[in-house]
């Protein structure tokens, strides 16, 4: 639903990224996989990852959330919410949010975590969004955070290669002008659930030794399913936010599209009619970083000074459940 006349508008203000140190290139898996660094190259664009051995996702949000408020000069109990997007929180409970929240210092926030898988960020974003357009809020950290390797069987080649660690952090406050997040689309299909799910520790499947020997605690995925799914659904919901607010692909600086396979990257941005080079690519760095994604990505273009005040984005993602969708905004920093 487009931002109506009369509303607060909420912008993005402040942006950071948070990235282990080590690095796990495709030799790695080489080594005992029957894989190759060319096989994993040509069907992701997936060169290396980033692989956090110690600590959780809660550290790599917070250390994100420290450098955005380093960057905007403000201190953590300006705070009014916090929002992370993860599906590997560092516990059932209580939420990420609330680690983050003590971890930063930020006393007067409440918080929550939201779990739509790798369109996670973008859940919580629009979220944050309708905070702030409420006046409910005026200062939101939303973060998409998430410690994959956590969660994958390194015996899996289908999946092993694909993922990686970190996070993002974006603060939305109101907007002084129409730079501003402008439009959302965005979908769930349960029926894609067989697809790509992991089957243990929840209500349905508790830990026990039956669900360990199974395997269940494990990311499962039907590649070629959700690989035909998400190049439909990403494409055609970022064609379809650019031409409802009465767009064309000439109008759009930047594609920030989820980052799972460089292909279905490529697909979208031919159906939304761009060139390569409007659309931000850094899956070969990092691999899947599931709801850090995005953010990440944002980091990095405001960082390299790739990005200007008034420029039209669009993001874009699709995951697990299945969940998809885009939102379209322009640039306030």
């Amino acid at each position: 639903m487009s931002t109506q006349t009369g509303l607060l508008k909420a912008a993005i203000t402040a942006v950071a990224s948070y990235l282990p140190d080590e690095v796990v290139p495709n030799s790695f898996f080489e080594k005992y996989l029957d894989t190759s660094d060319e096989w994993i190259r040509s069907r992701t664009g997936i060169a290396e990852r980033r692989i956090m051995r110690t600590g959780a996702t809660s550290d790599m949000g917070a250390e994100a959330a420290k450098e955005l408020l380093k960057r905007r000069g403000i201190t953590a109990d300006e705070i009014d919410l916090i929002l992370v997007a993860t599906v590997t929180p560092d516990m059932m409970f209580p939420s990420t949010a609330c680690l983050v929240q003590k971890k930063i210092g930020a006393s007067r926030a409440w918080g929550m975590d939201i779990n739509a898988a790798c369109s996670g960020f973008l859940f919580a974003l629009d979220t944050g969004r309708r905070f702030i357009e409420s006046g409910g809020a005026k200062k939101v950290l939303v973060i998409g955070a998430d410690k994959m390797s956590s969660i994958l069987n390194y015996e899996d080649r289908n999946t092993c290669i694909l993922f990686g660690d970190g996070a993002g952090a974006v603060l939305l406050e109101p907007a002084t002008d129409d730079d501003c997040i402008v439009d959302s689309i965005l979908h769930i299909d349960g029926t894609g659930g067989d697809s790509l799910h992991m089957l243990g520790g929840g209500s349905l499947n508790p830990s026990t030794h039956e669900t360990v020997d199974n395997k269940w605690h494990y990311v499962y995925q039907d590649g070629k399913t959700v690989f035909k799914s998400a190049v439909v659904g990403m494409a055609e919901v970022s064609a379809e936010i650019v031409e409802r607010n009465g767009l064309t692909g000439n109008d759009i600086s930047y594609l920030v599209p989820h980052q799972a396979n460089l292909r279905i990257i490529s697909a979208t941005a031919e159906r939304m009619g761009l060139s390569m080079d409007k659309v931000i690519v850094n899956i070969q760095k990092y691999g899947n970083t599931t709801a850090g994604t995005i953010p990440i990505c944002l980091a990095e273009l405001h960082d390299e000074k790739k990005i200007k005040k008034g420029d039209n984005l669009v993001l874009s993602s699709f995951g697990a459940g299945y969940t998809w969708g885009s939102i379209l905004l322009r640039w306030a920093i």
